[in-house]
């Protein structure tokens, strides 16, 4: 079993943290504050603080531990106005992982990296590269894949997952209609479960090597059907906002089933009984 250290204990962490427990592995879990580091505890998941914005300690801290796997599980900061921050702490994460003796990193990425165009996006058509080459990327996007590049050229042995929009517990849909200003019947609805999100991350460990791959639920249906099936889900009267008819990508889950991973929830409508 394995030396594990995840940064970024939230909503997609702690479970993520508690199932590799489950597993086996010897797992430690970051917080920014000492309330969520004694929260962690208190939670059976050996936890220490660990400040991005000032990371002096992490290496010490993955050295005391062995760390063999760094996880990163924390989001980038975008609404806040941190944009570059998420660049530099992934730079950060990679200089004291190398240091520290870590052999492997696994990256919680976004498939928001890839252009908003109506087609099928494979991981081939996002790269920090291209990024550099086209206005089809957003700045967000050319921000996310140079946080990419920098685990890409670690040196390490690496898997870095692309998520699309994260559902489950606390996350259903249909809590997000209301703050939608439209919605397109054209657009696929690219989600995944975090049942799904941490059975990909768990089979990385092993299975996925030096590569990069999209983790979003297999089968989806577009946008506007998605929502209204959330609301009758859930049982809310919500009305849709406005619906439109502009396309835009569909991400494949091709490369990922093609190495083995077999996803609980096939479709995203299954998706939503949560």
């Amino acid at each position: 079993m394995s030396q594990i250290v995840i940064i970024g204990a939230g909503w997609l962490g702690k479970p993520l943290a508690q199932a590799l427990l489950a597993d086996g592995h010897h797992v430690s879990a970051t917080s920014t504050s000492t309330d969520g580091v004694n929260r962690l505890q208190d939670d059976g998941i050996p936890a220490f603080e660990c400040d991005l914005a000032k990371p002096e300690t992490l290496q010490e801290h993955l050295k005391q531990r062995n760390c063999e796997i760094v996880i990163g599980c924390f989001p980038p900061g975008f609404r806040r106005g941190n944009a570059d921050d998420y660049i530099h702490y992934w730079a950060s994460i990679v200089t004291h992982a190398r240091t520290a003796g870590v052999k492997k990193i696994l990256m919680v990425s976004s498939t928001s990296v890839y252009p908003t165009e109506a087609k099928t996006m494979v991981e081939s058509d996002a790269s920090y590269v291209q990024s550099t080459a086209s206005d089809a990327f957003t700045d967000n996007a050319k921000r996310l894949l140079q946080a990419e590049q920098c685990v890409i050229d670690s040196g390490l042995d690496y898997a870095i997952v692309r998520c699309s929009g994260l559902m489950g517990p606390e996350r259903h849909p249909s809590r997000f209609v209301a703050r939608l200003s439209a919605i397109s019947d054209q657009a696929p609805a690219n989600m995944i479960h975090q049942t799904d999100a941490i059975g990909v991350l768990r089979f990385a460990l092993s299975n996925i090597h030096r590569d990069v791959v999209n983790a979003t639920t297999p089968t989806t249906v577009d946008k506007a059907q998605f929502y209204r099936a959330a609301l009758k889900q859930a049982n809310m009267t919500t009305p849709l906002p406005p619906i439109t008819h502009t396309g835009d990508k569909r991400v494949s889950a091709e490369k990922l089933v093609k190495l083995g991973y077999v996803f609980h929830y096939q479709s995203t409508l299954d998706a939503l009984a949560l």
